[in-house]
């Protein structure tokens, strides 16, 4: 909840040194693990107290060891406004399907977001939700969630075990040469200076899937319907850049399916247009067939 000049409530993180820490400074493992924030700030909040290590104070030059947990406050802040307008497209005792909006995160992240997010809005309805998936903060579209704590478990078998069908729209440049086709660009890490690392089309990535179907081609861009049997981060923002038909409007991913030249985007930056239109899924207490819908923006519906 936000207080009435607009504040959120503040957060406290907490972390755990894994092996990734040995050998780091307490200032080194923070600058590099949360790059956003800079060297010098990290090293102003240790200075004022406001990270512990183990529950003590430490210096900047503090030695990590595996197993130490690192906490720091964050003081109350303001978000950035987001559009809160969402529907409940479906409900029982242990779903609850949303329509996102574009440019509300769904989850709490990136430094800016804690309240303004579709958790914290599905929460005052259902306090034990929890999202079975994901969208970016430009995609809009249908989000499911587990409504409670016993539902969670079953409701993720589904998703792991792929026992569902995700089917987005789109609109990208160009014209595919093909009505049909599928794209099978690897997905992985790569080094990208304004985050670090950033997921992107590259040769040693994780093996990814997508099927799409041309529904009209415009004048100079195409409405496309895009289903994803893999799950990888902005897998139809990557793949889509990388067969040479970038979203439009997509400020991060160019051809080739990796950062547009001097681009310091991220992803969530908003520009693109992507739509989680229809998710399928066997129900995990009934077994029945279910095929959840959310209708599509105007520019995102076949004319």
């Amino acid at each position: 909840m936000t207080d009435r000049m607009g504040f959120n409530q503040g957060y406290v993180h907490r972390e755990q040194v894994g092996a990734e820490g040995v050998g780091c400074t307490l200032l080194a493992h923070l600058a590099a693990r949360h790059p956003l924030a800079g060297p010098e700030l990290w090293r102003a909040r240790i200075l004022e107290g406001q990270v512990r290590l183990d529950e003590i104070s430490a210096p900047p030059e503090a030695p990590l060891r595996p197993g130490q947990w690192i906490t720091w406050a964050r003081p109350p802040w303001i978000e950035p406004e987001v559009p809160f307008a969402t529907a409940v497209l479906f409900e029982d005792e242990e779903l609850l399907a949303v329509a996102k909006p574009s440019g509300l995160p769904t989850l709490p992240g990136g430094g800016e977001f804690l309240e303004h997010t579709l958790l914290a809005l599905v929460r005052r309805r259902a306090p034990e939700a929890s999202p079975m998936h994901r969208l970016g903060r430009g995609t809009s579209g249908l989000v499911l969630f587990a409504r409670t704590a016993a539902a969670r478990k079953p409701l993720q078998a589904v998703f792991q075990e792929r026992q569902t069908r995700k089917v987005y729209r789109t609109l990208c440049q160009g014209q595919p040469a093909l009505d049909a086709f599928e794209i099978t660009t690897p997905i992985g890490e790569v080094p990208y200076a304004p985050l670090g690392l950033l997921h992107a089309a590259t040769p040693g990535g994780r093996p990814s899937l997508s099927r799409v179907t041309v529904l009209e081609r415009r004048k100079d861009t195409s409405l496309l319907e895009v289903e994803i049997l893999t799950g990888r981060p902005h897998q139809i923002r990557i793949h889509l850049a990388s067969a040479g038909h970038p979203l439009v409007g997509d400020p991060l991913y160019g051809p080739g399916g990796t950062p547009l030249p001097g681009t310091c985007a991220v992803p969530g930056d908003p520009g693109y247009l992507l739509h989680a239109q229809r998710l399928e899924l066997r129900h995990p207490r009934t077994g029945t067939w279910l095929t959840l819908q959310c209708q599509p923006p105007p520019p995102l519906r076949s004319t």
